[in-house]
């Protein structure tokens, strides 16, 4: 049986006959020759899934992952900085607020906004329906999807951090269990939620419902500012929302002194999240 290496994954790639995503089928990765049809479906899951984070990769390494880098180190100085010139008197209390509601702009811009115009342009290229194709349980490409997006989002809390403590001379106090658990939470809920609206939608209805979202999460969700500041049904549509749910659980994780993490919040965000599979999965394995 042939060991393959996948190609990259471009609009000519993902044009190739099916034959091409049949060779996937057996194809191994370096170290341990490990054919996935060989080794049955447990080892021929985690194949495939090795195969596919490091193909996505690679693939974003060239194009997506420099410019997702610029757009997070930009929003984490302008969050921190610019946010701060529009508040007359800072006081330390604020810039607390403020600098720990700047993570979950960067994680939620990333899965409710990069996330579903990356998937909507791959749709109309066609890579999308390539590995849409490929021989590979469709959770495996969801979590491959999740993954990626989670490994290039996660890294600008750090910025954030970074960019708050330079400015305003903060000293976070970490509650390193919380502040895992809510980053890998808010960034795969976000994701989620992002993937499902590319593969539910339209293209077209993907890029522009990408837009409003943009606005709505820098802008209109309490993060950055009090949710007391909005009209008060405004705060209860938030309740239920994912952002503010997301803020408050990664406030509790990087100034546990002055914030604590509520079941609620975190059971708000596992509901987004399992809605977001559940429709992401829905859409992959519908027929066309």
């Amino acid at each position: 049986m042939p060991e393959l290496t996948p190609p990259p994954l471009t609009p000519a790639t993902a044009g190739a006959s099916s034959s091409t995503g049949s060779a996937l089928a057996t194809a191994t990765v370096p170290g341990p020759s490990l054919s996935i049809d060989e080794r049955g479906a447990a080892a021929g899951a985690v194949t495939a899934f090795r195969l596919l984070v490091g193909w996505q990769l690679a693939s974003l390494g060239t194009t997506m992952l420099p410019l997702i880098v610029v757009v997070q180190a930009l929003l984490a100085v302008g969050i921190v900085i610019g946010f701060g010139l529009l508040i007359p008197t800072m006081d330390p209390a604020t810039a607390l607020f403020l600098s720990t509601g700047a993570p979950t702009v960067l994680l939620m811009t990333v899965g409710l906004v990069i996330v579903p115009q990356a998937v909507a342009t791959a749709k109309a290229n066609g890579t999308f329906a390539y590995v849409r194709s490929l021989p590979v349980p469709r959770s495996v490409l969801l979590l491959s999807d999740l993954t990626v997006w989670a490994a290039v989002a996660l890294p600008g809390i750090a910025g954030a951090i970074v960019a708050a403590s330079l400015r305003y001379d903060l000293t976070f106090q970490f509650d390193w269990l919380v502040l895992a658990a809510a980053s890998v939470l808010i960034v795969v809920t976000a994701t989620a939620v992002g993937y499902a609206i590319a593969v539910a939608l339209p293209q077209a209805l993907a890029m522009v419902m990408s837009q409003i979202l943009v606005f709505f999460v820098l802008l209109f969700s309490p993060i950055t500012f009090p949710a007391s500041q909005l009209p008060a049904w405004f705060q209860t549509v938030h309740t239920y929302l994912p952002m503010q749910a997301a803020a408050d659980a990664m406030r509790a994780g990087l100034a546990s002194g002055a914030y604590a993490v509520q079941g609620r919040d975190l059971l708000v965000l596992a509901l987004w999240c399992a809605a977001g599979i559940a429709i992401s999965l829905r859409a992959l394995t519908r027929r066309d």
